[in-house]
């Protein structure tokens, strides 16, 4: 009656011992370590920079733990891990690499960062068994909280106006006497009254994010556009989605594990990096974007010749391609990173050279198409900027004009190149400038503080509710003990398996996990007790009681679930944290106190043919029934 088929043990034993393998990594801690990732677009990590590494710690006599050449999906980076009380050694070590690496401290090459590795043997490593990641408030690390400049977004966005209604007269053919900017309105001048009421009805069909209207002043006819107030916020929500966006892309050069950037606010975005000890190093990550701009390269005898003399041409500037070569282009912007709606690695058809595919918008595609059809035969540069600082990634020759709005960018790079620079283009500058209004540095000893707290509240709850269980159901509440304690290896387990972030709210979910397990178990043992009371046969007894509990533990819990989901989908921060844990540890207290309790009972019970009584502590019978049976 109370035995469960083989398949059903094999299946408990391979669950329970999966969690306990992915709950070990979790107990190896951390070792303080230097990482080196690129400080610029142009520069990679590779094995040479390996051997620069070694080589300068060896000449210092510092001896690591290990010096490790990480390849990722989007770039190399190097650590340099240390022995778990090394952290002395670790900033000697970062200095060291600092001045090796980067020279020139003003223009770094290389980004030389404080950072925390886990300390989980290889054979954990093979299997992917990772420890879980701890927040900012159990593992330590900087917090900011930047303001985004949103005058400056609408000024952005008027400035870029200026040029699509010089386009847009020019299209027509409606001649004007300047377009200037001049506070947050736009002011077109006009020679003559007609061609005032031209452009007028012509913007206030095309241009819907202005308001248009004529103002006569003397012998001047103007017209003044005013941002709409729905245009102004659309801008600005614009500004702080593609600032949280372009911040996501950047930090992962950090080698940040699950950094938290969300928006607060109407115009602040807050941004936590758990594990990073190195505040300088990650205000210049929060800074670090790259765009793109398109110039017309200057190859005029004259403009070479003056070059040659060290002078620049007037109207022209000078960068260096990736070669080191000295390429001189105009100063008149064809095209910017704006104007990408997209950018892709790939691979060229006919040379199967790496590429960067980018996808232009409507306006960038026209103008592009305009510009080659008019300088078929000449040379046309596209500059990548980071930091202020521009290089020329490719020049290539007009042949013929290009329209579709899909340009192929390739300039001798190697696929990883193309996957970074796609990656930068894509993340884009920054809609609007921020400035940092906060700054926290958490330690590592709070973060231990915290989650030495959480441990012990969490341990000496778990020790007192299995001594009471213990007392009061005996056997049945040795069982339960063993079933909690399996509960809390899953729920580690599933948290390491999935990679989620474990926060102080989280160990608070991880304490309520196991009252509700409890209860689970509670639930279980008094219908065992009930069903024996009603004069049930032990093993009827056992079978009755876990499944007439099951119906009522399922409809706790299913409740209790979906006030985690729903806390899931609308919470945020700290609350989203708790209901992760909460909803894995409603799973994992239903398998447990049903399936892994039951089949301790089984093994146990379910082979004794003629049992006559259960450990499960006093029953208590009522008086009416002790006197029927009197009676009877």
């Amino acid at each position: 009656m109370n035995r469960y088929p083989l398949w059903k043990y094999i299946l408990i034993v391979v669950v329970l011992v999966v969690a306990a393998v992915y709950t070990l990594p979790n107990f190896y801690g951390e070792s303080p370590a230097v990482q080196i990732s690129p400080g610029k677009a142009t520069v990679k990590v590779t094995e040479q920079t390996l051997k620069t590494v070694e080589d300068s710690l060896a000449a210092a006599k510092i001896t690591p733990n290990g010096v490790f050449f990480e390849r990722g999906a989007q770039q190399n980076s190097i650590r340099v891990r240390f022995a778990p009380t090394d952290s002395e050694l670790q900033l000697r070590s970062r200095d060291i690499l600092e001045k090796k690496l980067n020279p020139d401290p003003s223009d770094p090459s290389y980004i030389v960062a404080l950072n925390l590795v886990p300390n989980t043997p290889q054979w954990l490593l093979s299997i992917n068994a990772l420890p879980m990641y701890l927040g900012l408030d159990l593992r330590g690390g900087v917090h900011f909280l930047l303001a985004v400049d949103m005058k400056a977004a609408v000024t952005k966005r008027i400035e870029s106006s200026v040029g699509d209604v010089r386009t847009l007269l020019r299209e027509k053919k409606i001649r004007h006497a300047g377009i200037n900017r001049v506070g947050d309105t736009l002011e077109i001048t006009f020679r003559s009254k007609q061609e005032q009421e031209q452009a007028l009805d012509l913007l206030r069909s095309r241009q819907s994010d202005f308001n248009y209207e004529a103002v006569d002043s003397g012998d001047k006819f103007l017209i003044r556009g005013t941002m709409t107030q729905k245009a102004m916020t659309d801008v600005q929500e614009y500004a702080l989605k593609q600032n949280v966006s372009t911040l996501h892309n950047r930090i992962n050069e950090l080698g940040v594990a699950e950094p938290v950037i969300a928006q607060q606010g109407a115009d602040r975005i807050v941004v936590q990096l758990p594990g990073v000890q190195d505040t300088a190093k990650a205000k210049d990550i929060l800074g670090r974007t790259a765009t793109l701009e398109v110039r017309m390269v200057d190859d005029s005898p004259e403009s070479l010749a003056q070059l040659a003399q060290g002078t620049v041409p007037f109207g022209t500037e000078q960068y260096k391609d990736r070669e080191g070569r000295i390429i001189l282009v105009k100063r008149q912007v064809i095209l910017t990173g704006d104007n990408l709606n997209d950018a892709q690695p790939g691979f060229d058809n006919q040379t199967q050279e790496p590429t960067v595919n980018l996808t232009l918008d409507n306006k960038g595609a026209r103008i592009f198409r305009d510009v080659t059809r008019e300088n078929v035969g000449k040379r046309m540069a596209i500059i990548l900027f980071e930091k202020g600082k521009g290089e020329v990634v490719t020049a290539p020759v007009i042949r013929q004009e290009i329209g579709g709005g899909r340009v192929q960018i390739s300039g001798r790079m190697t696929t990883i190149e193309a996957t970074d620079t796609a990656l930068l283009l894509r993340a884009g500058s920054l809609a609007a400038p921020m400035e940092i209004i906060e700054e926290r540095l958490v330690g590592p000893s709070l973060g231990a503080a915290n989650i030495k707290a959480g441990f012990y509240s969490t341990l000496w709850g778990f020790l007192m509710v299995s001594v009471f269980m213990i007392v009061y159901y005996q056997l049945f509440g040795l069982i339960s003990a063993v079933s909690l304690t399996c509960n809390i290896f899953l729920l580690v387990a599933i948290l390491s398996m999935l990679q989620a972030t474990l926060t102080l709210p989280g160990i608070a979910a991880m304490a309520l996990t196991l009252g509700m397990a409890v209860d689970a178990n509670v639930l279980i043992n008094e219908r065992i007790r009930e069903e024996l009371r009603a004069g049930r046969t032990p093993q009827q007894a056992i079978s009755e009681g876990y499944d007439m509990a099951f119906n009522t533990i399922l409809d706790s819990n299913i409740t209790s679930l979906i006030a985690g989901v729903a806390l899931l989908i609308f919470g945020s921060g700290p609350v989203r944290g708790f209901a992760v844990v909460h909803c894995l540890g409603i799973m994992t207290s239903i398998f447990t106190s049903v399936m892994v309790s039951r089949a301790i009972v089984n093994l146990y019970y379910g082979r004794k043919k003629k049992l006559t009584s259960l450990a499960i502590g006093q029953v208590w019978r009522p008086k009416t029934a002790t006197s029927a049976a009197k009676g009877g």
